[in-house]
């Protein structure tokens, strides 16, 4: 028999016990309507659908419903036979997951017009500390010593991030074949953005020996944020997500060398 533990940790999530409830019950429903009863936004429940693509399946008529393990998945959902045993096990390690990877945050994008001036105002932090530093900003990146002047220091830090958008658009439809749901993506990348935006502050503060150990420290934070940012604005599972980001910081490191940043 399957590890039970997996289907208990799908239905940890509300959304999902909702899409298996719904599911359970009406046997077969298209996308729009999925969306509608939610009440989320579409790269949100493109998340879920994705996390539970072994339990479901799509007719002829592309509708969702429930295949032969997604019917167990309902069936435990309706006896609530979760052991409490196992939901206090995995409670600290799910609370810490969830804040580490900002999951509250990001799940309030699926209104992106709500945050998205919060998403504005971290980018133009990051972008008035890294002209403030003197730090030439490279994504995932700084060096110090800077020859552009304050605005061009700022123009290069929104540069990189709306390069990165495209990317991440780019990457997501040549891989996955996900498209639109643009602005909650840019929104959540902004707020991806919050560890590199508050690096050049700590950088003003810190000798360059211990600067350089936070920075570690929050590009892989950073990391951990886009592939969340990956998950709510394209609706990808995190597995999926991680590819996305990890080529990213690959590709970023790979630039700086052919540029001789790194000499």
């Amino acid at each position: 028999m399957e590890d039970l533990s997996r289907y208990y940790t799908l239905l940890r999530d509300p959304a999902r016990r909702k899409i298996i409830e719904i599911l359970g019950v009406q046997e077969k429903i298209g996308f729009k309507e999925l969306k509608e009863l939610l009440g989320l936004g579409v790269g949100t429940v493109y998340y879920h659908l994705d996390m539970l693509s072994d339990f479901i399946a799509q007719d002829k008529q592309r509708k969702y419903k429930l295949n032969d393990r997604g019917q167990m998945l309902y069936r435990i959902l309706k006896d609530g036979s979760v052991p409490a045993a196992l939901e206090m096990s995995e409670a600290f390690s799910h609370r810490i997951a969830k804040w580490l990877f900002l999951s509250p945050v990001f799940a309030k994008t699926s209104k992106p017009l709500n945050l998205l001036p919060v998403s504005v105002a971290i980018l133009f932090i990051g972008a008035v500390g890294t002209a403030y530093a003197e730090l030439d900003s490279a994504l995932f990146f700084y060096f110090p010593y800077s020859v552009y002047n304050f605005t061009s220091m700022m123009a290069l830090y929104f540069f990189n991030w709306i390069g990165f958008f495209l990317f991440v658009e780019l990457s997501t439809f040549l891989l996955y074949h996900r498209i639109g749901n643009d602005l909650q993506l840019f929104t959540c990348l902004g707020l991806a953005a919050f560890p590199m935006a508050i690096f050049p502050y700590i950088y003003l503060f810190m000798s360059n020996a211990y600067s350089q150990y936070v920075l570690l420290i929050l590009q892989i934070w950073s990391v951990l944020l886009v592939s969340a940012a990956c998950c709510f604005g394209k609706g990808l599972r995190l597995d999926k997500a991680i590819v996305i980001s990890l080529t990213a910081i690959y590709l970023n490191i790979a630039v700086l060398f052919i540029l001789g940043r790194f000499a």
